[in-house]
């Protein structure tokens, strides 16, 4: 696990032990990075899932202004700062060591360009997220929202009626990403 590109290019992360967390394979990464280039620049990220801050600190080392990582995990926690000091990117971070709900009434008063969303699977935390996200009014109209995800029917079952749109979906081996900002859902 390392940083694919930008200022902290090549640092090697810490990553958990076990099989708790998954962390987003560097092909995957790539692509999505690839897609975002051009929203990244002085962009404010929520990392709503960390695991071992991976996703959030690419930003930050690709552009990003500002990136929240949360994670309810004291072992995922002590990964993000170990990796946070690693890639000298102290400033630009601000980590949370609670509940994903708990975090989005916490940041209910600043704005997210990007939203990265990859909780344990097999939950409903993603539906969850999303309807938290938008009754706490921390997107914009521009704002995009990234999800991970290894059962794209079920999500986009559950997230069909919520008040966002998909604008890309990519799959990779297990993996689905997939692209949202707010809309109107389409009946149907």
């Amino acid at each position: 696990m390392r940083i694919i590109s930008g200022k902290a290019k090549g640092t090697k992360l810490y990553t958990l032990e076990g099989t708790n967390t998954r962390p987003t394979l560097d092909r995957v990464k790539e692509s999505i990075f690839n897609i975002m280039q051009g929203e990244i620049q002085d962009a404010k990220v929520l990392d709503l899932f960390s695991g071992c801050g991976a996703i959030g600190l690419e930003f930050l080392s690709r552009g990003a202004e500002k990136a929240v990582l949360c994670d309810k995990s004291k072992d995922a926690i002590e990964i993000i700062k170990k990796n946070v000091q690693k890639t000298h990117m102290e400033e630009q971070t601000q980590i949370l060591n609670i509940d994903f709900e708990e975090c989005l009434d916490k940041v209910r008063n600043q704005k997210f360009d990007i939203i990265y969303l990859d909780p344990p699977y097999a939950t409903d935390y993603i539906l969850k997220s999303i309807k938290k996200i938008i009754e706490n009014e921390i997107i914009t109209n521009e704002s995009i929202i990234i999800i991970e995800t290894d059962d794209e029917k079920r999500i986009l079952e559950e997230i069909k009626n919520t008040e966002v749109q998909i604008v890309d979906k990519r799959k990779y081996g297990r993996a689905t990403i997939i692209f949202l900002k707010l809309g109107i859902p389409r009946k149907g």
